[in-house]
């Protein structure tokens, strides 16, 4: 899967020089720690965001997951040819490590019980406002679901992937990936509801 994170998509976008991405790679795949660390600021609210999804809300997990995505970008990088952005890059390598350590596990999350239990577990929303609530309620059924159909959910619904890319990076057929974005959404709708 490492590999696949290192050849970006035909359809991924050419790199932007204009970024400042394009030079800081360049620079950091020359060994330049001062400018990996200007990656790692630009992009790690991103990849965080993206992990944690993934992992199901578990913080500690997700962040063991994001130094582990920086650190294989860091020894990586001077493989990465430029093709595409930076950010493109990184945020495909940072994906196929959380989806490695699901097809490792392969277990429910870590939240045990029945699904009431497991909504309970999670933060309660605050009483903010009622969109945030929404949000948090969102958020908090997402990482109930089943961890393969999570990760189609957030892939293709929020990264925007498309079934033949995500049935390729989990190892499924096309079909199963919609099937399971279909099982996904039906326990959304039943746990919102």
């Amino acid at each position: 899967m490492l590999d696949a994170a290192m050849t970006d998509s035909p359809q991924a976008p050419a790199a932007d020089a204009g970024d400042g991405d394009h030079a800081l790679a360049l620079a950091a795949a020359g060994g330049d720690t001062d400018a990996f660390e200007a990656l790692y600021r630009r992009h790690s609210a991103r990849v965080h965001g993206v992990v944690l999804r993934l992992a199901g809300w578990q913080r500690a997990r997700a962040e063991d997951l994001v130094q582990e995505a920086f650190l294989r970008a860091w020894q990586a990088l001077p493989g990465w040819r430029g093709e595409a952005a930076f950010g493109t890059w990184l945020h495909r390598l940072a994906v196929n490590v959380a989806l490695m350590d699901l097809r490792a596990r392969r277990v429910r999350p870590a939240l045990e019980g029945d699904d009431d239990d497991a909504l309970d577990a999670l933060a309660a929303p605050e009483p903010s406002g009622h969109a945030a609530a929404l949000a948090i309620d969102l958020e908090r059924a997402v990482a109930t679901l089943p961890p393969r159909a999570r990760a189609v959910l957030v892939l293709h619904d929020i990264e925007g992937w498309t079934h033949g890319e995500i049935g390729a990076a989990l190892d499924m057929a096309t079909g199963s990936s919609k099937s399971q974005l279909h099982r996904a959404r039906g326990l959304l709708r039943a746990r919102l509801a």
